[in-house]
């Protein structure tokens, strides 16, 4: 059993390694640096339909309000950069899915490596408490990711590591253990750099580190539950579930490793997506297609919704195939 705190926490990297997480580091429990400009985007309507962003706004103020008596965020990453991600075109009745959707839901896949990593610690520590976390809980991860040094939050609000670019999808794993923290990453290293913020095809990235979901296409096409206004359909450009405009478009993100895991490896028919075929099938088909995957949460109808727009502008609406009532 490890003696010191600086053993156990080394003890604890290891493991995360071993269990296929990329990247970990230690925070302090703190209250998040940026949480102040969390609180103005709330206030200045940024979230866009995202109520439960607003409603959960106070919980983000410290770890503890997630774990009572939180000392220590352990933050980790996995890559799901796939190896060709933009290799094949997209035919006219093609969709784009946003490579983190391509595989297997990496809600599922983080949240298990990070319980396996809960049981390492409680082995080193066996009175520390743990909560694992994964995108759903309301928490601010970039924060607390570049408080533990695995990168710095770049000008399109992502997490940029020096490893695998901006192509990481993140975990913590909150818990009253007292571990060692890592040096914190410097606020930003993009320099003068625009790429991002010209690439943005809707202008949601209205300043540097400032996202106005309210056009993001990543909001439109998964988040939002009512009919797409006109403006952003036109703009969809093939995009049938999320968009990585910003992140192509990112220096950081050229010539970056793809991922090791099986589990982000693009699954067959997922992408590109045909959208007539999408558009022919009823829920329990839907559910069976998607299996696992994050484009369940989006759901049958809104992913029909957003592949009728697309064909509509491909197409004109008369020559558009209509989705089936399930």
């Amino acid at each position: 059993m490890p003696s010191t705190l600086a053993e156990q926490t080394a003890r604890l990297k290891a493991r995360a390694l071993a269990i296929g997480l990329d990247l970990v580091g230690i925070a302090p429990a703190v209250e998040p640096p940026h949480y102040s400009s969390f609180q103005q985007w709330i206030a200045e309507g940024f979230h866009a339909g995202m109520d439960y962003l607003a409603g959960r706004a106070g919980l983000r103020e410290h770890p503890s309000r997630l774990l009572p008596g939180a000392r220590s965020v352990v933050v980790a990453a996995m890559n799901y950069a796939n190896a060709d991600a933009d290799d094949v075109p997209l035919g006219p009745s093609q969709g784009e899915v946003a490579r983190f959707a391509r595989g297997t839901d990496y809600h599922q896949v983080v949240r298990g490596r990070l319980r396996l990593l809960a049981e390492e610690l409680r082995q080193l520590v066996p009175e520390a408490r743990c909560r694992a976390t994964v995108d759903s809980a309301p928490i601010m991860e970039r924060d607390f990711a570049q408080l533990a040094g695995l990168g710095w939050i770049g000008k399109n609000t992502t997490l940029i590591t020096e490893q695998f670019g901006s192509w990481v999808v993140l975990g913590t794993l909150i818990t009253t253990a007292e571990l060692t923290p890592d040096a914190p990453m410097a606020d930003s290293r993009c320099g003068p750099c625009r790429a991002c913020l010209d690439a943005c095809p809707t202008g949601a990235l209205v300043a540097p580190f400032r996202l106005d979901a309210r056009r993001c296409l990543s909001y439109w096409t998964i988040e939002h539950r009512g009919p797409l206004p006109d403006e952003i359909a036109e703009r969809l450009g093939g995009r049938v579930f999320g968009c990585d405009a910003c992140q192509q478009a990112c220096p950081y993100n050229r010539n970056t490793v793809p991922s090791r895991h099986a589990e982000f490896q693009p699954r067959p028919g997922v992408h590109p997506l045909d959208l007539q075929r999408l558009l022919a099938i009823d829920e329990s088909g839907f559910r069976a297609m998607f299996a696992e995957s994050a484009l369940l949460r989006t759901g049958c109808a809104r992913l029909q919704r957003n592949a009728l727009a697309i064909l509509h502008q491909t197409f004109g609406p008369d020559r558009a195939c209509q989705p089936r009532v399930s």
